[in-house]
């Protein structure tokens, strides 16, 4: 960081989307930015505009995610990401949520609240379709747990934590009472393809927010 953005830091907040690198080396390691954790029984959000954490919606009865999670840093899910989907299904109605790329962090230790970052080694992922929209999820460890570090790919994870994963991101925009949305996981890849989606997912940043540095100054 060069000294005008040290002294923008002193004074205002990052924005965690915009304000936060993706890490200098990704996509083996990526700087994540938590929005929940375990223990949260409310569904929080980033607020796009300003920056901070909003509540989104009630969890469905006791529908707690069953790990950090949250989003990296300077990626969009767009064209690029979305294409990726359109290729491996063969359905080219597919287009991207128009997001951040969410991640899901495994780690032994208790953390009791988001709006933090950590840094997460990516081992694979969940192609999931919301509708017709990509709506990737990235499962990641976190960088040097003292227990899920030994996993280097998803498949390698106990099958039970899959799975919990799994049942997670396809019910927990349901309501009570509500209709059953329209969502799938279609397929769960390693860590090889869930590098390549971080990169689509960077580019789409970069596609749609070019302009940042420069109105910043820092182009």
């Amino acid at each position: 960081m060069d000294q005008i953005g040290r002294l923008m830091g002193l004074r205002y907040k990052s924005h965690p989307w915009h304000g936060i690198d993706v890490g200098p080396d990704s996509p083996d390691i990526v700087m994540s930015f938590i929005e929940m954790v375990p223990t949260d029984t409310v569904k929080y959000e980033i607020d796009k505009d300003s920056g901070y954490l909003r509540i989104d919606r009630p969890q469905k009865f006791s529908n707690v995610i069953p790990a950090l999670y949250g989003f990296i840093p300077q990626t969009y899910c767009a064209k690029n990401v979305a294409k990726l989907s359109q290729d491996a299904l063969k359905r080219p109605d597919i287009i991207g949520d128009c997001d951040p790329l969410d991640i899901c962090i495994l780690t032994e230790k208790t953390i009791s609240h988001g709006n933090i970052i950590v840094r997460a080694r990516p081992l694979g992922g969940f192609r999931m379709i919301d509708g017709n929209e990509a709506d990737d999820k990235i499962i990641a460890v976190l960088n040097n747990d003292a227990v899920y570090a030994q996993y280097n790919e998803i498949s390698e994870l106990p099958e039970m934590v899959v799975e919990r994963l799994r049942h997670y991101f396809l019910t927990y925009k349901d309501m009570p009472g509500g209709g059953k949305r329209n969502a799938e996981i279609t397929h769960t890849y390693g860590s090889k393809e869930a590098k390549i989606v971080i990169g689509e997912a960077v580019k789409d940043y970069n596609n749609k927010f070019q302009n940042l540095e420069t109105i910043y100054g820092q182009g």
